[in-house]
C-alpha cells in the first residue's frame, strides 16, 4: 500500500435537471470531505431551484446541453481534479464512503482501475432489498454498474477510454464497457438512491423496462431511439 499524499485530488461531477428537491442531501453527504477538491454541478436547464441549491453548497455550476451524457462530459472537461467522481443528483453516499475511496486511491494500481459504490435504495420494503440483490448480481456477473452507483476514475484512464459519449441514454453502460469489467472494482460503501422512481414506476415494471432497453442497446439499437422508447 502507498500513502496517498494529495489531500484533495477529486473533482465531483453531478449532472442535474430540476433536481432541487434532492440535490441538497447529495451535497450534504460530501460536505467536509478532505479528498474533494471541488464539486461541479452541470445543469441542463433547470427551471426550479437546483442552481441556487448548488451555489448555497459552494458548488461550481456549469451549464451544458441537456442530456446526461453531454452534461457528464462537460463536467469532466471543466473539472480540475486528478480524479473524477461522477454521481447522480438523487444519490447520497453513506457514512464511511471517504474511507473506502481513500483505500481505493492508496492502491498501487488505482489509476488503472475505476471504482463504483454499492447500490441501495431509501426504502425499507422487501422489494427494495430484492432489487439491490439483483443489481449486486449484475455488477458481479456482468461488470455493469449503472450511473446511480457513482464512478470514481483517474482522469488519465477516463481520457484513455474516451470519456463519456454524448448519448441521451446508456452513457453509463457505454463507458463501463469501454473501461472493461476487469478494471471495475466495487468500493466498500454504498450510494443510496431515491426509491421514488421505483414506487411510481413499479418495482417489477421499471427494472423490466430497463432490462428491455439494455437488451436493445446490446442488439445495436441506437441510444437515441431507445431514449424515445424509454420516455
Amino acid at each position: 500500500m502507498r500513502t496517498f499524499k494529495e489531500h484533495n485530488p477529486i473533482s465531483v461531477v453531478i449532472p442535474t435537471l430540476d433536481a432541487g428537491a434532492v440535490l441538497g442531501e447529495a451535497l450534504a453527504a460530501l460536505a467536509g470531505a478532505r479528498l474533494i477538491r471541488e464539486i461541479v454541478v452541470v445543469d441542463g436547464g433547470s427551471e426550479d431551484n437546483t442552481v441556487a441549491v448548488a451555489k448555497a453548497a459552494a458548488a461550481r455550476v456549469v451549464v451544458a446541453e441537456r442530456g446526461r451524457g453531454p452534461q457528464l462530459a462537460a463536467g469532466a472537461a471543466a473539472a480540475a481534479g486528478e480524479w473524477l467522481l461522477f454521481l447522480h443528483a438523487d444519490c447520497r453516499l453513506e457514512a464511511g464512503w471517504e474511507e473506502a475511496v481513500g483505500a481505493f486511491l492508496a492502491a498501487p494500481d488505482a489509476s488503472s482501475r475505476a471504482g463504483y459504490f454499492g447500490f441501495a435504495l431509501d426504502d425499507p420494503s422487501p422489494a427494495a432489498r430484492r432489487l439491490e440483490r439483483i443489481v449486486a448480481w449484475r455488477c458481479r456477473a456482468l461488470g455493469l454498474p449503472y450511473g446511480d452507483q457513482g464512478l470514481l476514475i483517474a482522469r488519465s484512464l477516463y481520457r484513455a477510454v474516451g470519456g463519456f459519449a454524448a448519448l441521451p441514454l446508456m452513457e453509463d453502460v457505454d463507458l463501463a464497457r469501454r473501461i472493461g469489467r476487469h478494471r471495475l472494482i466495487p468500493l466498500d460503501a454504498r450510494a443510496v438512491g431515491s426509491a421514488g422512481r421505483y414506487r411510481s414506476g413499479g418495482y417489477l415494471r421499471r427494472p423490466l423496462r430497463n432490462l428491455f432497453c439494455l437488451s436493445l442497446y446490446f442488439a445495436g439499437v441506437p441510444p437515441s431511439r431507445i431514449a424515445r422508447l424509454y420516455g
